[in-house]
C-alpha cells in the first residue's frame, strides 16, 4: 500500500529521481568528470561555459563541471553524516526522556531547551568554533544543530507509545527494559523520524555549505559547493559562472531533498490512505 501511494505521489517520484541522478553523478564523478578537479590550467583561467568546459572554469583554470561533480560527493556526505548524528543522538535523548520521565526527563529537556535557544545555523557556528574549522568538525557541528528537533519529536512519540497495551503486555511478561525500548517502542516511533531525516538532509547541506562559505568547513583546494561559492563571489561581475555552477547544484539538491521529504511525509500520513 505504501509503495502504491509513493508511486502515485508526483513530488516524491520527481524528487527521488532527481536526487538519484545527483547521487549517481557524485558516485561516478571519476568516470564522468572531463578533468581532474584540482588541476590548474593557467591558459584557461575564467573561461566561460562552452564546448571545452561545460560550466566554465574558475580563477585558476580548473574545470567547474568536474569540481561540481566531485563537490557533490562532499556535500551529500556531509548531509547524510550530519543527519545521522542528529537522528541517533536525538533518538537516544528523546527515548530516555520520554520513557523514564521524572528527573531524567527534566535534565534532558532542559538541555534540549538550551540548544533550541539558538537558531540552527548559529548553533552550528558555535559548535564549529569550539571544535575548530575542518570538514569533519563541520559535519559534527551541523549534526549537533539538528539534535533538538529529533529529540522533541521522539519524546512526544514515546510518551504516547509507552501507554499502549503492547508495552504493558511486554512488562507483564517480564521483558527487560532494553527489549521494550528497542524491540517494541523504537519500531513504532521511527517513522516520523525517518520523515524528518529526509527533510533535514537539504537543510544540512545548506548549513554545511554556509560553514564552508565562511571558511569554517571544507578548506581549499577541496571542491565543495559552499567553498566554490565563496571563491566565486569576488568575480561575479566578470565570471558569474563561478558562483552559478555550485549555486545551481545546491538548489537542485535541496529542492530534490525537500520534494522527497514532503512525499515521504505524505505517504506515511494515515490520512492519505483515504
Amino acid at each position: 500500500m505504501l509503495w502504491r501511494r509513493a508511486l502515485r505521489h508526483r513530488g516524491l517520484v520527481l524528487g527521488g529521481a532527481l536526487l538519484l541522478v545527483i547521487v549517481l553523478a557524485a558516485v561516478l564523478a571519476p568516470q564522468i568528470a572531463p578533468s581532474d578537479p584540482l588541476v590548474v590550467d593557467t591558459q584557461a583561467m575564467m573561461a566561460p561555459p562552452g564546448s571545452r568546459h561545460l560550466l566554465g572554469t574558475d580563477a585558476l583554470g580548473r574545470d567547474l563541471f568536474s569540481r561540481v561533480l566531485f563537490g557533490g560527493r562532499i556535500s551529500l556526505l556531509l548531509g547524510v553524516i550530519s543527519v545521522t548524528i542528529s537522528l541517533v543522538l536525538g533518538l537516544l535523548f528523546g527515548i530516555a526522556a520520554g520513557y523514564f520521565g521524572g528527573r531524567v526527563d527534566e535534565v534532558i529537556m532542559r538541555f534540549i531547551d538550551v540548544l533550541l535557544a539558538f537558531p540552527g545555523l548559529l548553533l552550528a557556528l558555535l559548535a564549529v568554533f569550539a571544535l575548530g574549522a575542518s570538514l569533519t568538525n563541520a559535519m559534527i557541528a551541523v549534526g549537533i544543530s539538528g539534535i533538538p528537533l529529533f529529540a522533541r519529536v521522539t519524546r512526544g512519540e514515546v510518551l504516547t507509545a509507552k501507554e499502549n497495551l503492547y508495552v504493558e503486555a511486554a512488562r507483564a511478561l517480564g521483558a527487560p527494559e532494553r527489549v521494550i525500548l528497542w524491540g517494541h517502542l523504537l519500531p513504532n516511533i521511527i517513522a516520523p523520524n525517518i520523515v524528518i531525516a529526509t527533510l533535514r538532509i537539504g537543510t544540512s547541506i545548506i548549513f554545511g555549505a554556509s560553514l564552508s562559505f565562511l571558511g569554517l568547513g571544507a578548506q581549499a583546494p577541496t571542491p565543495e559547493w559552499g567553498l566554490m561559492l565563496s571563491q566565486g563571489r569576488g568575480f561575479l561581475a566578470v565570471a558569474w559562472w563561478m558562483s552559478f555552477a555550485p549555486g545551481l547544484a545546491i538548489f537542485l539538491t535541496v529542492m530534490a531533498s525537500n520534494l522527497l521529504g514532503d512525499g515521504v511525509r505524505d505517504v506515511f500520513d494515515p490520512r492519505m490512505s483515504t
